[in-house]
């Protein structure tokens, strides 16, 4: 594992830990050359779920592309990134059970889900982008179902 502040090739593990409910594995490392300390993860890798878009075309999942827009929708919102990891390692869990291909609906429709309950702000920001709303009407209406 490269050193993320002097480039080193190298680094040295000095702590493990199970993390995420038994669904990663949490190393501390060292960098032997500039001492620095960084964490990394270690995830059981979906390479071969299949994200089936709208227009039907296909794609590898990519958990880093789906973190980035959860992300976008929890700026500035009381939402820690042990709360994102537990939400996409449920999700994944699902979607990996299930089958190879799962749809990009589908996981939009899950994320949603999972962002109502944690921050409901999040959720009307996710499902802005995903439900595509057309107008401010659409929009007044999700926001009016949700906090009824």
């Amino acid at each position: 594992m490269h050193c993320p502040r002097c480039k080193h090739e190298d680094s040295a593990v000095i702590d493990s830990r199970i993390a995420e409910e038994g669904r990663a594995i949490r190393r501390r490392r060292e960098c032997p050359k500039c001492s620095h300390r960084f964490t990394t993860f270690e995830r059981q890798e979906l390479s071969n779920l299949i994200v089936v878009k709208r227009d039907g075309t296909r794609e590898p999942y990519s958990r880093s592309k789906l973190e980035r827009g959860i992300w976008l929708s929890c700026t500035k919102r009381p939402v820690t990134q042990e709360k994102i990891d537990r939400l996409l390692s449920t999700l994944e869990e699902k979607w990996a059970a299930n089958k190879k291909e799962v749809a990009s609906l589908t996981i939009g429709m899950d994320v949603m889900k999972a962002l109502a309950k944690l921050d409901k702000v999040a959720y009307i920001r996710f499902a802005s982008v995903h439900r595509e709303f057309k107008d401010v009407d659409e929009f007044k209406k999700e926001v009016g179902r949700l906090f009824k």
